[in-house]
Parts: C-alpha cells; structure tokens; sequence
C-alpha cells in the first residue's frame, strides 16, 4: 500500500479494497521502522491519524466521497496543529501547542485528510539543505550522505521514501521545488495569495506560499484543490475562484508556446543537468509544444535583491519571539534586557541569528534606502521582466536548480554558496508567480528537477504541462533504494 499515489488510494478506498484505518496503519509502522534513517519527522499523531482514520471511513460507509477523504497526509511543521506542538524546527518554540488549526490544516482536515504527523524543516523555514533544524539535519532518502534539500526537506524526504503518498509544505524562496528536485518528486508553489497563510507561521510574508509536494503532478492536483482558496482571515489572500485542477490534466499542449531564458544556462548550471533539461523540452515538443528562446534580464540581480528582502521581513516577523508570552525563556533573567538577550540568544540557531542581523541592518536608518528600497525596485524589475515574458509565451521552462544535492555539510562554512543554489526559484518568490518541479532524470544517482513557471493563477497549466510529460516518462515512478 505504501506504493501508491494520492489518486490510487482514492480509487482504492472508493473499491473498498482497504480501508483508511488499515493505511493509516500501515503508514505508521512504516514510518516508525524508516524514518530513524532520515529523521524526516518531528513528531507523529498516531493517536490523531487513528481517529481521523475511522472517521473517513464512517463518512464513505455512509455514502460520502472525495479525492482526500481517508487519504493519509503530513503537515510541514509551521502549520499550526491545534493541541499539537508547532516547532518551526526551532527550539525557540519546541514546547509550543498551537491554540489552533492553521487554515491549511483545517480545510485538509474537513476533507477527510489523515494527518501522520508533523515534518522536520530549516529552522524558521530558513534554508536550502534542512541542515539548520534543532532536531538534526534530514537525510536524502536518495542517498543518506546528501541533503534532501530545504526548508520543506522533511516533507521531501518523506513522501521520497514513501513514507507518506504527499505532504504540505512552504516555499519562500524556492523550498517546495528545490526539494522536489532533490529527492525525485512535484512540487508546486502556488501564486501568491491562492493558499491561505493564516497559522502558517511567517519567514517572509511577502514571499511565503503553501503548497503541495506529491510523486506526480496529479497527486499535486488533489492536495491543491484542499488547500486554495480565500480565507477571510489572510489579509493576503486572493478572492479568485480555484478552478477543478484535476478537470485540466488531460488537455492537449499542442501549440503550447513554451519559453526558454537564455540567463538560465549560464556558466553556473552543471552542464549534466543542461542536458536532461534539453531532453526534457524534446519530450515537450513531440506532445505538441513550441520552443522559443526568451530572455529575463534582470534574473542576475534576484539573489542580492531576495537576501535583502527576506531577511528584513524575517527580522520583523520574528521579533514577536521574546521569551516573555511563548515558546523559550531563558532561566532565571536578571531583568527584561537579559529576559530578551538570552532567551532569543538560546532559542534561535545560527542561520536565524544571521538573517535576523542582516535584515535588521538592511532596515536601520541610513542603510533602509541603500538596500531595502533598492531592493524593492530590482523585484518590481523582475516581475516586469516576467510580464513581458508572458506576452510571447504560455510558461517558462529551465532547471530547478544549478546541481544536484549536495553531501550534507558541504557547504555550512559558506552560506552563500547555499544561497546561490536558489538562482533559478527565488524569482518566482519575488513576483509572485506559480512554479512547478518536476522529475527530470539523475546526475550521479540523484534526482534533478525541471521547473516550469506560468502567469498568475495559471497552476492548472502547470499542472497539465507535467501530468503530460509524466505520462510520456517514468522518472517520477522511480523510488530510492531500500524504501
């Protein structure tokens, strides 16, 4: 049973070929004998997931249905969880019970959806490697020496090992689709604004989105059509209508006018990953698809302008973490200064201490025009970039990342390094857009990604584009020896 994918479970539970309670079972004991291996967990709600379990049953026994009702699923560990800790992957909050459900969680759960748990992440969402955890790094289900990208690294390597057939997850900067990447899986980052973000605790506000990551495009379908749609509680959330994402799958890509940046195989993308990205715009072209070469001019600024932006609003959202209403509080303080000092000192990983100082510094007087504004101007000249883009062509297709996962460790004595593994992803992030990562092929036994970008509210495209193309391949199909 662990083989299967979101849209077989609910064909199968709809056969009465098993029930959720004996998946759910199933799944559980699964995790308990892998994820020792991967650490991918933060913590499990077998009491939870049972109950859920027997009551996604009840509801088909008495004639109900529905793609999510009884089907197994994990939460990214920034949702809020009523009752349930919400850590962030911070010891900041790792003796958190979030009060409430997060929006995300509570339209999955009126679905039907069965929550396993709760997934291991970057500290704060802060990261590319899910090396930055209180609760260790996650391993690649791939192989156990790499990273399985971040923030949303858990998630990843979880529905990789099939642990789980999908998982929420966030994506400030490029952390659905990198890790999709990584560990052979579809990732979506919706436009911003689809998914509400009410309880999903904030990194950036104006960059975070949930989303789905699931072993096929048409399992991405299902988990989306549960988590979008407007949330009177989200001041950012957009009044737009969530179209049936599943309906469009099958739709031809004749004349699908798709473009290819020119910036994107610079000098920095191994040229391995090069090539599978071409193979992959020849399988796109025999299902009807138009090839044009376009150009984004402004993609080269995107780093510097992203690690101004994100940092400064990373600054903001988590001054809130003082030690004096939740999470950690330093011992016996000698007054409030100390109260904060330590606290944030003792609660807060290195990669969070370093953001917050930077966005601090970005956002001090004297230095506020010289970065943050300047930085502000370059993602309105990148999003403008991607506008005139989409005068000439439907989506944008090119790698997801620059190489291949890294060994773990590789690169925690230079950020920046990690950081320039985002170039091809943060973009979106800054303009809002919805991207897809989609498996493309291996380089040295590790999966590599192929990203694919569309207007606003485009997702549906997004989603036809790569059930398409993961009809015509079987990248998607392979699983990680041993799991």
């Amino acid at each position: 049973m662990h083989q299967l994918t979101l849209a077989e479970i609910a064909r199968g539970l709809a056969d009465k070929k098993f029930s959720s309670e004996e998946l759910t079972k199933t799944l559980l004991a699964r995790i308990a004998q892998l994820d020792p291996q991967l650490n991918s967990f933060i913590s499990l709600t077998e009491d939870l997931a049972l109950q859920q379990a027997k009551a996604a049953d009840a509801r088909r026994a008495n004639g109900e249905s529905g793609a999510l009702l009884g089907a197994p699923i994990a939460h990214k560990d920034l949702f809020c969880t009523q009752g349930i800790r919400t850590s962030c992957g911070s010891k900041m909050l790792d003796n958190f019970k979030a009060p409430y459900d997060a929006t995300v969680v509570a339209k999955l759960a009126a679905a039907g959806a069965v929550t396993l748990g709760k997934t291991n992440m970057d500290e704060f969402a802060m990261g590319s490697a899910n090396e930055s955890s209180y609760y260790g790094p996650v391993k690649n289900p791939w192989n156990l020496e790499h990273v399985p990208g971040g923030s949303s690294g858990g998630s990843a390597a979880a529905v990789a090992a099939r642990l789980l057939p999908a998982a929420t997850a966030t994506d400030t900067g490029g952390s659905i689709r990198q890790p999709a990447a990584f560990t052979n899986l579809t990732g979506l980052k919706p436009t911003y604004g689809r998914v509400s973000r009410w309880g999903m605790i904030a990194y950036a506000s104006s960059l975070d989105q949930g989303g789905p990551l699931a072993r096929t495009a048409e399992d991405c379908a299902i988990l989306l059509q549960g988590m979008a749609g407007f949330d009177t509680n989200d001041s950012t959330s957009i009044d737009e209508p969530v179209p049936d994402y599943s309906a469009s799958l099958n739709d031809s890509l004749k004349g699908l006018r798709i473009g290819v940046p020119k910036e994107y195989f610079s000098a920095g993308l191994d040229p391995r990953i090069a090539e599978l990205i071409h193979n992959s715009i020849k399988e796109l072209e025999k299902l009807g698809a138009v090839i044009k070469e376009i150009s984004l001019p402004n993609m080269q600024h995107a780093i510097p302008a992203y690690y101004v932006i994100a940092p400064a609003e990373a600054s903001s959202n988590l001054s809130r973490f003082d030690g004096v209403r939740f999470g950690h509080r330093c011992a016996d303080p000698k007054n409030l200064e100390d109260l904060y000092k330590r606290s944030r000192g003792e609660g807060f990983g290195p990669e969070v201490q370093r953001r917050i100082m930077v966005g601090a510094y970005a956002l001090s007087a004297g230095y506020y025009d010289a970065y943050y504004l300047k930085a502000q101007k370059i993602r309105r000249l990148v999003k403008n970039d991607f506008m005139a883009a989409f005068n000439e062509v439907d989506i944008i297709l090119g790698p997801t990342t620059p190489n291949p996962a890294w060994k773990l460790g590789a690169k925690n004595s230079d950020p920046v390094a990690a950081y320039l593994e985002d170039v091809y992803t943060i973009t979106a992030n800054l303009a809002g857009l919805p991207g897809l990562s989609m498996p493309a092929g291996f380089v040295d036994g590790l999966p590599v990604g192929v990203q694919l970008l569309a207007p606003y509210f485009q997702e549906g495209r997004l989603l036809n584009v790569a059930h398409q193309y993961q009809l015509n391949t079987d990248w998607h199909t392979r699983t990680p020896t041993g799991f």
